[in-house]
């Protein structure tokens, strides 16, 4: 890896972990802006440097910086019913920057890269939150998805625009 691709994972681990911790407890599920840093990440870097800086995020948080949603942080953190969205991000930004390292020249490639990236995500978390919480499929969905859906488009929406900007300067040169 060169000095630049380090910079740049550094960078992107550093907006996420910048944007997650606010959020908005509006039920067990926080509203935050972490996947809006996510798509970011994916959308710029594409899939191996963006899902590295999520990484990063991941094991920051993991060691106790207060990153997580609502300044949490630490394995509790991980283990509770909000974990398996914490791991989820990562497929989220592989897949998400898989597709747009592929399709980068297509601007609908974005908004198709960060929903399929989303639904990963939401997948994972969601089961995570059927098992972690006992609750079923419909109930899951209803705390853990619907909610999100609206606030997850326009995210998705400002990321598209910011990244096809981003990637126009040469910022994620693929090697």
């Amino acid at each position: 890896m060169k000095t630049r691709d380090l910079v740049q994972i550094g960078l992107f681990a550093a907006i996420i972990c910048v944007f997650a911790p606010f959020s908005l407890p509006i039920n067990v599920i926080p509203i935050s802006l972490v996947t809006f840093a996510i798509y970011l990440a994916a959308g710029v870097l594409g899939a191996k440097k963006g899902t590295a800086a999520v990484v990063i995020y991941i094991l920051l948080g993991a060691i106790g910086l207060p990153v997580f949603s609502g300044f949490g942080a630490g394995i509790g953190k991980i283990m509770g019913v909000t974990g398996g969205y914490i791991i989820g991000y990562v497929p989220c930004a592989y897949i998400s920057g898989a597709i747009i390292d592929k399709f980068s020249a297509k601007k609908p490639a974005y908004v198709i890269a960060f929903v399929v990236g989303t639904a990963v995500l939401y997948a994972f978390g969601t089961a995570w939150f059927m098992v972690q919480s006992g609750n079923g499929l419909a109930a899951s969905l209803t705390t853990c998805v619907i909610p999100f859906l609206a606030g997850d488009a326009v995210k998705i929406a400002c990321a598209t625009v910011l990244s096809v900007q981003l990637r126009k300067y040469e910022f994620a040169k693929i090697a």
